[in-house]
């Protein structure tokens, strides 16, 4: 690829990020066609990416974790700003040629990469206190849930995601588009929309909108067992939402509508409400007080 030309007198230096021309070239050296079933999009402007790390907050000497690295470019910016990247990647090709694409053009960093499946990584070769990712679109959310049940050393970050999630991760309650993602990664923290991202930064140019989703991450309300309990009333309010919630939890709390009624006013949440209503500790309330019930 381009990038490795050395910088001969009045040439410009080599870059230290991938462009349009270095992202070609490299998906052509190693027969890479982006996928939509692995949801490859490739950054191609390093604005974008300097935007987004400046965004993300990263420090030097920061270990962070990056989903999906693809060719690179998001990785390049991380280790400008002199964090260590653990970078995990599905994509063999891709997990391979990230190391030596980092050594040609920006010599000296710290990068490990994981060649794994982000949905079942459960171990890291460090602990990363920061996401920053490119996240591929088709399992944005699962992934994300993932990494904050199985990595609690993350806890801030910065994610790319398809406009229509990024809303949904950062929505109230109320909000026609606050749904089970809301809930479930409000367990985790604080979440907030951080900037819009052209289309036209990526290669190929997605037929969809992409935001910066930025999350804070705050102590869990309650244990493991409560979480599964308290996702578990989630998915089944969303999957009814607009059923009131003692119809659409009645499968879930004692198989009626009365028991579901009695375990809703034991937590103080009227039977009547519906789950775009409430918040995760409303859920997490839900889930203590039938679980009271059964002892």
């Amino acid at each position: 690829m381009n990038a490795h030309r050395h910088a001969a007198d009045g040439d410009e230096p080599t870059p230290r990020l991938l462009g349009p021309a270095e992202i070609r070239d490299l998906a052509e050296v190693l027969d890479v066609t982006p996928t939509k079933k692995l949801g490859q999009n490739f950054v191609h402007d390093g604005n974008t990416v300097r935007r987004i790390v400046q965004a993300a907050g990263v420090q030097p000497g920061e270990t962070v974790l990056e989903i999906g690295p693809g060719l690179g470019s998001l990785t390049l910016g991380l280790l400008e700003a002199g964090a260590s990247v653990i970078a995990v990647e599905i994509d063999r090709r891709l997990a391979e040629q990230l190391p030596h694409t980092v050594r040609l053009m920006q010599p000296g960093r710290s990068l490990t990469v994981v060649h794994d499946d982000a949905l079942r990584v459960t171990e890291l070769p460090g602990d990363p206190v920061r996401l920053v990712a490119n996240l591929p679109y088709n399992v944005s959310v699962p992934v994300l849930l993932h990494l904050l049940e199985h990595f609690p050393s993350l806890r801030a970050g910065i994610v790319m995601v398809q406009a229509e999630v990024g809303h949904r991760l950062a929505a109230d309650p109320g909000s026609k588009v606050y749904g089970a993602p809301s809930v479930k990664a409000a367990w985790y923290g604080r979440w907030r929309l951080a900037g819009q991202v052209s289309r036209m930064v990526f290669w190929p140019v997605p037929n969809v909108d992409s935001v910066l989703v930025g999350f804070e991450r705050d102590e869990e309300p309650g244990t493991e067992a409560e979480r599964r309990a308290t996702f578990a009333l989630v998915d089944a309010a969303f999957q009814q939402r607009r059923k009131m919630l003692r119809q659409s939890l009645s499968s879930v709390l004692g198989g009626s509508s009365a028991s579901a009624a009695a375990a809703l006013e034991r937590a103080g949440v009227d039977p009547q409400s519906r789950g775009e209503q409430l918040r995760v500790d409303d859920f997490l309330a839900i889930a203590r007080a039938s679980e009271t019930a059964r002892a």
